[in-house]
């Protein structure tokens, strides 16, 4: 494994050392170029390259004292998943008189890189993100530049940075299982991007519940990518399947506001749940079991995700990464089963 350590954030004098210009020469480069000669200005964007240096854009404004502002950066806030795991991390933060600045991804790389750009230059003292995508290699760099990193919902695959997630391989694996109990033969997964890891996870999970069952994958379970995890996403993902040659009795969501869409449809096509297609979320958010058919969800524990992100982001630098997995828990509803159950 490979091992990150924090280094001091290079500051501006450091800037101006290396280029050999004054710190005022440099603040011109940066804000007022025009008045600096282009050698001098080659010299000092040099200096800028070599030391990683990140402007800090909330200087003017905390000119004393410690900056005690996180950044999170989240897939998508309007999904009370995340709308939760917020919650957790500004109840953790609000302890220690900490404030947070919160961002969603939208599943876009590019995005979060404008993201974190910018929590750096306003000073953030550390960002807790879900990536967007499987490399990390920017985030490492992040850290190096002396801001504190930890991974939120996603294990890291390096053991020098801190990370908080929930076994998702485990819990497509109990979805799946669940399923093929109730003698479900072919199973949808409304799901994700494979380069999205919640999705890679818990699609290895339910690829081996069938297998453990002694059922061939390829032949129960039908992967049908969604382009937004959200219910317009759901929906027509059902449309889809819906309209397959030999239409799947069960649909498994990626997560439960996919899981809503595809209930919508089901609904209007007049396809009783569970009888004529059994249900299964993922996340078990608070709406779930308040739909006029309860919905059978893989409860993750949200609060404490980014309670414990938010924790580990606080701890002593000097202090040893630590990556803390969650486990799931399937909660059985009627809309996979028929009956509703507490």
């Amino acid at each position: 494994m490979t091992t990150t350590a924090p280094q001091r954030r290079a500051s501006i004098s450091d800037v101006a050392r290396t280029a050999g210009v004054s710190v005022g020469t440099v603040s011109n480069v940066l804000n007022r170029p025009d008045r600096v000669s282009p050698a001098t200005r080659d010299r000092v964007l040099a200096a800028i390259d070599k030391l990683s240096f990140v402007p800090n854009g909330s200087a003017r404004q905390l000119r004393a004292g410690t900056i005690t502002t996180a950044g999170a950066i989240v897939l998508d806030v309007a999904n009370p998943f995340f709308t939760d795991v917020a919650r957790g991390i500004e109840d953790r933060l609000s302890q220690d008189d900490f404030t947070v600045m919160l961002a969603s991804s939208d599943e876009d790389p590019d995005r979060e890189a404008r993201y974190l750009r910018l929590f750096e230059e306003h000073g953030v003292q550390g960002i807790m993100v879900v990536p967007a995508t499987s490399d990390i290699d920017h985030l490492l760099a992040v850290r190096r530049r002396g801001v504190a990193v930890v991974l939120l919902d996603r294990p890291s695959p390096v053991s020098g940075l801190s990370s908080v997630a929930v076994d998702d391989v485990a819990g497509g694996e109990m979805a799946v299982r669940h399923l093929l109990t109730l003698g479900h033969e072919r199973i949808a997964f409304l799901n994700g991007p494979h380069f999205i890891r919640q999705c890679a996870d818990r699609w290895t999970g339910a690829r081996r519940a069938v297998a453990d069952a002694g059922l061939d994958p390829d032949e129960v379970l039908v992967d049908v990518t969604i382009s937004s995890h959200n219910a317009d996403g759901g929906e027509a993902g059902m449309r889809e399947i819906l309209q397959m040659p030999d239409v799947p009795t069960a649909t498994f969501c990626i997560n439960d506001l996919a899981a809503l869409g595809a209930l919508r449809v089901l609904r209007r096509e007049g396809i009783s749940v569970p009888h004529g297609m059994a249900v299964v979320g993922y996340d078990d958010v608070d709406f779930a079991a308040e739909l006029s058919t309860p919905l059978t969800s893989v409860r993750q524990p949200t609060h404490q995700l980014g309670f414990r992100a938010a924790d580990l982001l606080l701890a002593d630098p000097a202090s040893a990464a630590e990556q803390i997995t969650f486990q799931p828990e399937l909660v059985v509803r009627a809309s996979s089963t028929g009956v509703a159950q507490a």
